[in-house]
């Protein structure tokens, strides 16, 4: 992953002048949904990346260590190897971008991806992760105990409270302790924007988040009745396009929550491309959170590579 994005001083009048036109935002995410996508080996191709972006995450309350030991090698291996050979992909070395679990099972994931001989990021969720209402100190606990296991990736929650009373100094203060509890580990910041109230307070929260030092800023836990939507994401996008240009520091962005077909995430790819260009486009700076969604991808390769779609037995599940 690149360097860690360097955080700058909160600036209030910034945050205080910000107004988002939600009819031009409304517009333009309709835009997005109509288009037609990309087909054949475009498709595929497109597909085959969509993969290299995905968070591979398990967050059950029945997580044991065969199951993140699965997920492990499904991240490792997340497409047959017999159909990337047919698309001439199977020396290219695809994997996903990371594995992400609770912190409890930090331990599990590296140990399996050490047997695996991969080394691919191990990602833990933490603060309080759904919600963010636990005391300050436990999140911060939680962030460096999570490191200590070998977490490379702390995808952190922020109190919603703070946004919704309109505390941004607090906000600030919390994810600067945030970062600084990450030490070497990059901070990806969950914003949970299903719970923030407008499309201003989300544009808003990232702005404070990226001034505090995140990495990246996520769209949401999964867990909320209203995960990511490209509304939100156009919000957040532009907000990441303003501080590069004011600042010149390159934040990533991880849509997360409810992305579960490979024409979805084709969508993703194609908004994130046309609102921050292709430099976006690296693993650095692009996450694609999700458990369901690899299922389909591979699903929709066999059909490009077979010209059928695979039987529930033929693809196996992470």
């Amino acid at each position: 992953m690149a360097a860690h994005c360097r955080g700058t001083e909160l600036d209030l009048s910034w945050i205080s002048k910000v107004q988002v036109n939600h009819a031009a935002v409304l517009r333009r995410a309709q835009q997005i949904q109509a288009r037609r996508s990309v087909k054949k080996e475009w498709q595929a191709a497109w597909l085959l990346k969509a993969v290299t972006f995905i968070d591979l995450t398990t967050l059950s309350g029945d997580d044991t260590f065969s199951n993140v030991q699965r997920l492990c090698y499904k991240a490792k291996y997340p497409i047959r190897a017999d159909l990337l050979k047919a698309l001439n992909m199977d020396d290219k070395g695809i994997t996903t971008a990371a594995v992400c679990v609770y912190p409890a099972r930090v331990c599990d994931a590296v140990k399996a991806l050490k047997a695996a001989d991969c080394s691919i990021p191990v990602a833990s969720v933490a603060t309080g992760f759904p919600t963010g209402q636990t005391h300050l100190k436990t999140r911060l606990e939680e962030i460096r105990l999570a490191v200590e296991d070998g977490a490379t990736e702390i995808d952190v929650v922020i109190n919603r409270t703070l946004v919704l009373t309109g505390q941004w100094e607090a906000l600030y203060d919390e994810v600067t302790q945030f970062r600084k509890a990450c030490g070497e580990a990059h901070l990806k910041t969950i914003l949970a924007t299903g719970e923030l109230g407008s499309l201003t307070n989300v544009y808003k929260a990232s702005l404070v988040a990226m001034m505090a030092g995140s990495d990246f800023i996520k769209t949401s836990t999964g867990k909320e009745t209203v995960n990511a939507t490209f509304p939100v994401a156009i919000v957040m996008l532009r907000a990441i396009r303003d501080f590069f240009w004011k600042t010149g520091n390159k934040v990533g962005f991880k849509p997360a929550g409810g992305i579960r077909t490979a024409k979805e995430s084709l969508a993703w790819l194609s908004l994130v491309k046309e609102e921050l260009g292709d430099e976006w486009l690296t693993p650095d700076l692009f996450r694609i959170g999700a458990s369901s969604l690899l299922s389909d991808i591979e699903r929709q390769i066999y059909h490009h590579v077979t010209g059928r779609y695979a039987a529930y037995h033929d693809l196996p599940m992470s």
